[in-house]
């Protein structure tokens, strides 16, 4: 029997270890940068490299032999909505669509955010049955496209909301060190680990579990002026300071669904992350 193929689009921080941890269940797996120079990594790692760039005018690339042959696409390709740039990220989706239609695939993986759900002074408990109310551009987007992929009857969809996404090589107390004034102190931390974002993908693809919405974030959620104190501490950086003055916002999120349907258990939980 030959090897199932895989199509990932964006092998970046999160979607080059995935596709790494496909090739040894194998997967043979196309992959896609917007870098030149990371066409060797990913070819060097046993994947089939494409430069793919997906923009809101169009698609540059071979995009059609990218997903020829793979039944499944990976989507991870987050909004850039920060700073200078302000991408129309739902037109994006919308011409990645018109390209999937024509193409093998028929179910899609999609890597949304938990940005889909505000923040708010309640600090509600969220589970997949909220409605989403984004207060944030790039939220908004993201949602927007979640539903462009799930109304779509030419292939099936299945959403994955992270959290904040923590790393060996990456954690947001490196970029909160020796901060001042920052907002939330009681805001509970909605993290996951990079470990367990990928074991959670690998079980969607062994289950077949597709047309669903989860969210993921691990199931501890400490408040952000405790976490990020003793995180900073332990790594020997500098303590960031809070503004205990203004109320708080935030939210809880709750991976009850994933963990019941999927039967994944979360394998880095508080005192590793």
């Amino acid at each position: 029997m030959p090897m199932q193929q895989i199509s990932i689009l964006g092998c970046g921080w999160l979607g080059l270890p995935l596709a790494k941890a496909l090739l040894e269940k194998g997967f043979s797996v196309n992959g896609s940068t917007t870098s030149e120079n990371k066409l060797s990594i990913l070819e060097n790692s046993g994947i089939k490299p494409f430069l793919i760039a997906v923009s809101s005018e169009g698609i540059q690339g071979n995009l059609n032999d990218f997903l020829n042959g793979s039944e499944i696409l990976i989507i991870d390709i987050p909004p850039k909505l920060k700073g200078d740039t302000n991408e129309n990220f739902v037109a994006k989706i919308k011409n990645l669509v018109l390209e999937i239609e024509k193409s093998s695939i028929k179910k899609v993986l999609f890597i949304s955010s938990t940005s889909v759900y505000a923040d708010t002074e309640n600090t509600p408990v969220i589970t997949e049955e909220n409605t989403p109310n984004p207060d944030t551009e790039s939220g908004r987007q993201l949602f927007e496209s979640e539903n462009l992929l799930l109304n779509n009857p030419k292939f099936s969809t299945t959403i994955l909301r992270f959290g904040g996404l923590i790393g060996e090589d990456r954690h947001p107390v490196k970029f909160l060190s020796g901060r001042e004034n920052i907002e939330n102190p009681d805001g509970p931390v909605n993290l996951i680990h990079q470990q367990d974002c990928i074991g959670i993908i690998e079980k969607i693809i062994e289950k077949d579990i597709w047309n669903k919405t989860f969210n993921a974030a691990t199931p501890i959620h400490p408040g952000r002026k405790e976490y990020y104190t003793q995180k900073a501490e332990s790594l020997g950086l500098e303590v960031p300071r809070f503004n205990v003055e203004k109320k708080s916002v935030g939210k809880i999120i709750i991976s009850n669904k994933l963990e019941a349907i999927l039967k994944y258990n979360f394998e880095v939980m508080d005192r590793d992350f």
